[in-house]
Formats: C-alpha cells, sequence, structure tokens
C-alpha cells in the first residue's frame, strides 16, 4: 500500500489551488461592487468539483484503493464536459461584454485558449490511460492553467502593488499577468523535475500561458484582436456550453471507457 506521503506535494498543489482560487472569487461575491452572476456559481461548483475530484482520487490511491479509484474516474465524464463547457461559456460571456462596453477584453485569448487546453490536458490523460504516471500527470497538470488564473485575481485583489488604483496604473495589469505565470512556470518545473518521464505534462501546462501570450501579441500585430472578439462575444452562451459539452463527452466516452474485449471467432477448417 502507498502511503499518502507519497503524494505530499500533489496534495499541496490542489490544496493552493483551492485556496487561492477562494481569494480570486472574492471580488466577484464579496468585493464593493460584487455581483456574481448564474455563469459564475456554475463555474466555481464545476471549477472546485473537478479539484475536489482529483483530491479524492490522488486519496485513493494513497491508500491502494484502486478498484474504487477507477470506478470514481468515471465521474470524469460529466465532471470533465461540465468543467469546459462551463469554461468556455464563461469566455463568451467575458468576450461579449468587452464588446459592448467598447473596453475591450484583455483576457480573451488566455480564456479561449485555456478552455481549449484543459480539454486537452483531460482528453491526453486517457488517450494514455494505461501509463498511470502519465495519465495522472496529464489530469494534475490542468491544476497549473487554474492556479494561473487565480493568482492573477488574487494578485490584483488582495496584493496593493498589483492593485489597479486608476489609468496610471494599468501595467499593474500586466505584471500580475506576468507574476502568476512566472510562478505556475516554477510550479511546472519542479514537478518535471521529480519526474522527468512522466512529469512533463506539468511544464506543459505551465508554458501553455506563454504560448497564450505569443498568439495574443501575434493577433494584436496583424489586427485581429478584434474580429476575434466579435467572433466569440456573438456566440450565444446556451450553443457554446451545448456544444462544447458535447463535444468533450464524445472525446472522452471514446477514451475513458473500457472498451470491449473482442473475440476472435475462429474460421471454419476447411477439409
Amino acid at each position: 500500500m502507498k502511503g499518502a506521503s507519497q503524494f505530499l506535494f500533489e496534495y499541496l498543489l490542489i490544496t493552493a489551488v483551492m485556496l487561492i482560487s477562494v481569494l480570486g472569487f472574492w471580488e466577484i461575491y464579496f468585493g464593493a461592487e460584487s455581483d456574481p452572476q448564474p455563469h459564475h456559481h456554475l463555474h466555481v461548483v464545476t471549477a472546485f468539483t473537478w479539484m475536489s475530484l482529483l483530491l479524492f482520487q490522488l486519496i485513493l490511491i494513497g491508500r491502494g484503493r484502486y478498484e474504487t479509484h477507477r470506478k470514481v474516474g468515471l465521474i470524469v465524464l460529466i465532471a470533465g464536459p461540465l468543467l469546459v463547457a462551463t469554461t468556455a461559456m464563461l469566455s463568451v460571456h467575458s468576450a461579449h461584454r468587452g464588446l459592448v462596453s467598447g473596453e475591450g477584453d484583455a483576457l480573451m485569448v488566455q480564456n479561449v485558449m485555456g478552455t481549449i487546453q484543459v480539454g486537452l490536458l483531460i482528453f491526453f490523460a486517457f488517450l494514455v490511460k494505461k501509463r498511470r504516471k502519465l495519465h495522472a500527470s496529464f489530469l494534475l497538470s490542468t491544476a497549473i492553467v487554474f492556479l494561473g488564473i487565480a493568482l492573477f485575481f488574487a494578485l490584483l485583489s488582495f496584493v496593493p502593488q498589483f492593485k489597479i488604483e486608476g489609468p496610471e496604473t494599468f501595467y499593474r495589469f500586466r505584471t500580475a499577468s506576468m507574476t502568476g505565470q512566472a510562478i505556475c512556470f516554477f510550479v511546472g518545473l519542479f514537478f518535471f523535475a521529480r519526474d522527468f518521464r512522466s512529469g512533463w505534462p506539468f511544464l506543459l501546462a505551465a508554458l501553455s500561458f506563454l504560448l497564450n501570450e505569443g498568439i495574443r501579441t501575434f493577433l494584436i500585430r496583424f489586427d485581429l484582436i478584434d474580429p476575434l472578439m466579435e467572433l466569440v462575444g456573438s456566440m450565444s452562451k446556451p450553443l457554446t456550453f451545448t456544444v462544447s459539452f458535447a463535444l468533450m463527452l464524445s472525446l472522452l466516452a471514446a477514451t475513458a471507457l473500457p472498451s470491449a474485449k473482442r473475440r476472435r471467432v475462429p474460421e471454419p477448417s476447411q477439409s
């Protein structure tokens, strides 16, 4: 039976993400201008359900309850698509708000790409489900993506050096983003250094923020950021949720569910 201490850093990662996420959502629910909407509630519930599921699965593995772990893992067929669908819907809402206000959406690329990247990490986890360590790394690396987002909002809300206090301090928006990305990079690098063969999905997830910044810079350079915002912001939120959920569900059903063993029927012998 594996000791729980073997997964100490994984426990710390998930717990840290959950705690920092509370700080990240604080302004939405308890800030001076708090106005939580139904999509916020749904996103919070699905995100914390996902983190709790990862934590529970770690506990089961630590106790050697592998059969229960496999059965509970099937919950991913619902939790995974819900997570991706709610994140996609939130991305559309954010872009729409930026479009209507005329202020733009500085997080649009990060939101859209982050949604796609979380979906891919979950999908690849079950694509390599027979390689247990790699499978676990892909699933746990989704926590890195949420860590970066939570850190960004937590820094803006609670650290004086990052608070936006007027037009002259708008640069802190980018500073908070870069600080969160740097922390995620070192977290990903740490897990990669612990296991070069199976820990690289953590580093891949951490580097996704840098990739997203590169995409954003490219879009701005070629004046494509506004057309993309118009496209994303004009999408239907219910339709986005439904399509994202259905697509993710179909991908996971094809990889997460145990494949039926086909019996080879012997051909009749020729006399």
